[in-house]
This record gives structure tokens, C-alpha cells and sequence, in this order.
């Protein structure tokens, strides 16, 4: 016997089920907004890192989720400062700081449960300083502050007679490329704190600081002593010492005053002997950097532009000789030679054996590379230009020249060059660089190369009117040449 089959009425059906599912569809999306809520967390105490290496700055999400589609920006004080930025699954270095452009590296092996680091590389004075970490989402963003505290040490202490004072004896020390402001002080032979008769710390030109402080020794006080500086964020200290002998303390007796005369002479003849010596050994390396620029030259080969390498923004002169950075990107095709994002492009020639030398004139251009690169290297994306990935090249930003080790090596320029020479001995394993203006050697890298290297030439970013000029190679003059690269 069958029972009855219930019947069903489309309207009442309807009616009845409506409440139920606006609740369900309310539920759902009080659930989902809830589950876009996160905090931002960053380490409870500052980081610190040395002047020339790296920093890592961690930031996670809490509670742990994915920040693979998430926005996450790292600036200084302002939202436009960026100094690293991550929008829609990859690196956006267009809005990027000019002094962070490439030295910054998201690290995002765990970004999956939110958690990422910004790696910077190649430590100045003026990173030092508060950052922010800010994670945003379809529906909200949240923040988090972090401090690097940037610390170097200095020179090993030099300590200095420099004659008599108040019946005693005054010595200086003095010590220099401490960052931050260093702690200087004396000290007795038992590390006991002596009184200093002057202090002085100021700032140098590059950012660090020196210190400079006196105390006058008498014979009655202690004749030993140390002069100690120290770094108080590293707690880290350099130390050097004094020991004056008592017949060098002024008495009422003529051979005593003649001794002092004889401290007094040599207090001023050693340190003049010790500059003569430095200006003659100084001209002689002058000299043989000027002979070796000049055997460079013998080697002089006739270097061109490759047009199918350069970044669309770039535009070269009909001879292949001039580059420089324009303001909008040209349409050119895209191949896998040209550089893109990075503003570069390479010598139509190659090398792979022999010598060659070619100049550029740079002129008063704030931002270049030059040097050789392999054939071979990565040429999308932005460019790490160091031996280790097949760039061999010295670059000048923001008025600082340095060689592209790594970490980078500064170097010390006395004129400005408008023009760089530069000197490929490939058997040798050598790039050699001079400067053309004052005839001096700037810097040698020396390794093992494989394969065929390019001329490579970086016309920088064209944010001014130095930065629009070109970059021009020139003609070197006519000499007998020897064995040229093939």
C-alpha cells in the first residue's frame, strides 16, 4: 500500500525559504570581511647594520595568511618614499627612491603565510633611520614601523705630540669614519677615565663622523695612557697608547729645555719628512699610472653602439657613437638582446681574446656605468652589475664613483673625469679604468674570463638636464697598435 506524496506549493515554498538564505548570504559576508582583517607586526627592537653591508627588515601577518596578491610597500617618512614596492605579483620599481634603485631585494620564500623581509644592500649613513612596512588588501590595509640603526667603526686611533702646555706635555688623538657620533675617551694604565683638556667630534663630507681630543700629561700624573673610541651601537671600541719617558718633561735645566727643543723638532720634522716622502711616493704612482694609461692607448680599437640591444628609451646617433636617456620609450621591437627595464646597451663588438681600449666622454653627466659585460648575461629585469653575474663596470651616483664589487668598492677621486678610459687585457684577466682629465688610474678588476665580452654603457635615468646629456664614445689619437682584440 503506497502512502500519500506530499504536495509542494512554488509560493509558499519561496516564501518560506527567503529569510534563511538572506541570513545565510549575511553570515557569509560578515565571515569573509572578518577573515580580511590582519595586523601587521614588525621585530620589537631596531636593526642594525654595518656601513658597506646588508640590512634584512621582516614584516608578517597576523593571523598567518597568504600576501601573494596583497600590496606591500616599504617607505621612509612619507607614502611616496618608496623605498620597495610589490603590486600585483611582482617587483614595481617605477615609484622606487633613486637611492635604493638597485640595492633592494624582496625576500618572499614564506610569503605564502605572510611573512616577508626587504633586503638592502650596500649600507649607507643615510639609510639609517624609521621605515615603514605597509600589507594592503581588496578591503583594507594595515602598517607597521620599523628602525635601522646604522653603525660603522672607524680608524685604529692616532695619537700625537704636539709640545708643551701649562708645565706638561700635550698630546692629541685623533680618529676618523666612525658612524654614528663615536664616544671618545682616556684612559689611565689601570682603565681608569682621565679628564680630557679638549673634545671635539664633527662630521665629515661623506656622512661619518671624526673625533679629536687632547689631554695634557704632566710628570706628576700618570705618563702611560690610552686613547680609546668606541662605537656605542656596536660596543665595539679601537685602542691605541702613549708612554712619554720623564726626562721629556720640562724642568728649570738647560739640557732638559734643550730636550724639549729636540721633542718639540721632532714633533714637526716627522710628520713633514712622513708628507715629503707621501708627495713623492704619490707622484711616482701618478707617474706609472700615467705610463700604464698610455700603453692602454696603443691598443685603441674602434668601438659602435648595437642598436638591437638598447632599451627602447634610449636613443643612439645615426653613427652609433652617442646614447643618451630620453624621456619616453621608442617602439622597437622586442628581442631577447635588448635590455628592458634597465636603461643599457652594449657595444656592437665583441671580444674574446687580446687587448682593446676605447674612451667615453661623460661630461657632466650625475649617472653612468661603464665597463664590459659577457654576452651571456640576463638582460630583463633590472640588471646586478658585479663580477659575479658578468658585469665588470665603475659607476658614479649622486656624486660618488665607485667599482662594482660586491660589496662595492668607493673610489677616491681628486678631479672629476669627463672622460674614462677603458683597458680589456683578456689573457691577462684585467678591465682596467683611468681617468683621461688628470691621467689617473682609478681601479682594476682582475679574474678569469670565458667567452666573448661587450663594451657596456648604463646612460642613466633622465630625472635631469646632466642626466639628458649623452654619453659619447670618442675617438682615441692614432699610435702603432699592438695586439688588439680579435
Amino acid at each position: 500500500m503506497m502512502g500519500k506524496v506530499p504536495s509542494f506549493y512554488p509560493g509558499s515554498t519561496v516564501s518560506s525559504a527567503l529569510p534563511g538564505y538572506v541570513a545565510l548570504c549575511l553570515t557569509l559576508q560578515v565571515h569573509r570581511l572578518e577573515s580580511a582583517h590582519f595586523t601587521v607586526a614588525g621585530p620589537d627592537h631596531p636593526v642594525t647594520a654595518s656601513l658597506g653591508g646588508e640590512a634584512v627588515l621582516p614584516c608578517h601577518l597576523s593571523p598567518r595568511m597568504s600576501a601573494e596578491n596583497m600590496e606591500l610597500r616599504w617607505f621612509r617618512s612619507e607614502f611616496s618614499a618608496v623605498v620597495h614596492l610589490y603590486r600585483d605579483g611582482q617587483d614595481q620599481y617605477g615609484e622606487q627612491m633613486l637611492e635604493y634603485q638597485g640595492r633592494t631585494e624582496l625576500l618572499k620564500d614564506d610569503i605564502t603565510n605572510g611573512s616577508v623581509s626587504l633586503r638592502i644592500r650596500d649600507i649607507r649613513p643615510s639609510d639609517d633611520g624609521q621605515y615603514k612596512c605597509r600589507f594592503r588588501s581588496s578591503f583594507t590595509y594595515e602598517e607597521a614601523f620599523l628602525e635601522l640603526q646604522v653603525a660603522g667603526l672607524g680608524s685604529d686611533p692616532v695619537i700625537s705630540v704636539e709640545g708643551h702646555q701649562d708645565g706638561g706635555i700635550r698630546v692629541v688623538c685623533r680618529s676618523a669614519g666612525w658612524y654614528p657620533e663615536p664616544e671618545a675617551q682616556w684612559r689611565d694604565i689601570q682603565g681608569q677615565l682621565l679628564p680630557s683638556d679638549t673634545e671635539n667630534i664633527s662630521p665629515e663630507a661623506n656622512g661619518l663622523f671624526q673625533t679629536e681630543i687632547a689631554i695634557v700629561i704632566t710628570e706628576e700624573s700618570n705618563q702611560k695612557v690610552s686613547c680609546c673610541v668606541r662605537n656605542l651601537l656596536l660596543n665595539q671600541e679601537r685602542e691605541s697608547a702613549i708612554s712619554i719617558a720623564e726626562l721629556f718633561f720640562p724642568r728649570v735645566n738647560r739640557w732638559r729645555v734643550a730636550l724639549g727643543v729636540i721633542l718639540v723638532l721632532l714633533a714637526v720634522l716627522i710628520p713633514l719628512a712622513s708628507y715629503c716622502f707621501w708627495r713623492q711616493h704619490r707622484a711616482k704612482d701618478k707617474l706609472q699610472a700615467e705610463l700604464r694609461w698610455r700603453r692602454a692607448q696603443l691598443y685603441a680599437v674602434d668601438v659602435t653602439l648595437d642598436p638591437d640591444t638598447a632599451n627602447p628609451k634610449l636613443i643612439l646617433s645615426e653613427d652609433q657613437k652617442r646614447v643618451r636617456c630620453g624621456d619616453t620609450c621608442q617602439d622597437l621591437p622586442n628581442n631577447p638582446k635588448r635590455f628592458d627595464p634597465c636603461p643599457s646597451v652594449l657595444g656592437a663588438e665583441g671580444f674574446a681574446g687580446g687587448r682593446c681600449y676605447w674612451e667615453v666622454e661623460v661630461g657632466d653627466k650625475t649617472r653612468w656605468d661603464l665597463g664590459v659585460c659577457r654576452e651571456s648575461v640576463s638582460r630583463k629585469g633590472w640588471v646586478t652589475a658585479t663580477p659575479e653575474d658578468g658585469f665588470w663596470a665603475v659607476w658614479l651616483r649622486d656624486g660618488e664613483y665607485k667599482a662594482l664589487t660586491y660589496p662595492s668598492t668607493s673610489l677616491p677621486v681628486s678631479v672629476r673625469p669627463r672622460r674614462v678610459g677603458i683597458f680589456l687585457d683578456y689573457e691577462a684577466g684585467e678591465v682596467s679604468f683611468y681617468n683621461v682629465t688628470d691621467r689617473s688610474h682609478l681601479f682594476t678588476f682582475t679574474g678569469t674570463f670565458s667567452g666573448t665580452l661587450h663594451p657596456y654603457f648604463y646612460a642613466g635615468v633622465n630625472t635631469s638636464g646632466t642626466n639628458a646629456a649623452p654619453l659619447i664614445i670618442c675617438p682615441v689619437p692614432a699610435q702603432t697598435g699592438g695586439n688588439l682584440c680579435p
